[in-house]
Formats: C-alpha cells, sequence, structure tokens
C-alpha cells in the first residue's frame, strides 16, 4: 500500500471516530503512515502540549499501544510508543476549558496539557479500557490452522526456497501434530 493511501485510510479512521485535529498536528498525523503497521487500527487520539518540554503532540490509541508523536522542525521525529500492559495508569485532571492528560509507565510519565475536557475523557476511557484486557488477547489474535501452514509451505516449495524432500518432511511434521 502506497504512503498516500495509507495517510488517507488513516484520515478516514479519524472522520469515523469523530476526531478533528487541529493544524498543529499536521505533521504528526502524517508521520503515522510509518510508526503504525499496516493493519493497525487508530482507537483514538489526542493532541496537545507536552508539559516537559511544551512541543505540539498527539498521543494515539491504537488497538495495539499507545503512541507518542513528536514532530519538530528543529529536533526531528520523536516516537515512544507503550504497550497496555506496561501502562500503570492514566488520569485525566480537568480545567475550566481544557484538560491534561497523565500516562504512568514503569519508567516514563506522559504529561500533556491543552486537551480538550471531552477528548482527554474519552481518550482514558479507550486507554483504560485496553488496560483491563488481558495480555493474551494482544497476542496471536490468529493462531494459523493447518491448512494455512500446508498452504505456505507448497507456496514455499513452489517458490524454489525449499526443496521438494523438504517439502514433504515439512508435510510430515505439521501432519502428525
Amino acid at each position: 500500500m502506497s504512503e498516500k493511501s495509507r495517510l488517507d485510510e488513516i484520515k478516514n479512521e479519524l472522520n469515523r471516530l469523530d476526531i478533528s485535529p487541529t493544524i498543529f498536528a499536521r505533521k504528526e498525523i502524517h508521520e503515522l503512515p510509518d510508526i503504525l503497521s499496516e493493519d493497525e487500527k487508530i482507537v483514538y487520539l489526542v493532541e496537545g502540549r507536552n508539559k516537559l518540554n511544551n512541543h505540539h503532540i498527539i498521543l494515539v490509541a491504537t488497538d495495539r499501544r499507545l503512541i507518542l508523536v513528536d514532530k519538530e522542525f528543529m529536533y526531528g521525529l520523536k516516537v515512544e510508543d507503550y504497550s497496555y500492559g506496561k501502562i500503570s495508569s492514566i488520569q485525566y485532571e480537568t480545567a475550566l476549558l481544557l484538560a491534561s492528560i497523565d500516562v504512568k509507565v514503569a519508567d516514563d510519565d506522559v504529561e500533556i496539557d491543552g486537551v480538550g475536557k471531552y477528548h482527554a475523557e474519552l481518550f482514558c476511557e479507550k486507554v483504560r479500557d485496553f488496560m483491563s484486557r488481558p495480555e493474551t488477547y494482544f497476542q496471536n489474535r490468529y493462531e494459523p490452522g493447518l491448512l494455512d501452514k500446508l498452504e505456505q509451505l507448497g507456496r514455499l516449495k513452489e517458490n524454489g526456497v525449499i526443496s521438494e524432500e523438504e517439502f514433504f518432511e515439512q508435510k510430515k511434521k505439521l501432519m502428525e501434530k
């Protein structure tokens, strides 16, 4: 898939989720095709300011991980990702119009402020949902069956990656399981 079409796909995902990033998040959004895997889906996205360096950043919750993206002209691209199993807590604090989000990870804290109140609450709710799922949910959601494995083995033989003898040896092992 081309980078342009993956970017369009990401923008469509954001539209479906009713997320309208500001112009300040444009440069981070344009980096997402290189950051996300092809089948990774965005669950929610918020933007704001990093409390440590005052850079504009986005936090992206996907179906696999939480990602911080900071793209600055002078400092380049900074991407940090956190598995949901490693996040110990996520909380938000609201003020008059805006909110802040604090994410505690084993040896790191992510703090972002200037987030819309509604978006902060919804983002934290979505992340907590993934945090509550067992670790096995994220691992091997699809386990190939015997037919899938045999088909893959056949393609390897057809493409000359393995010999006829290796094919029959591997096929025999698969059939014994």
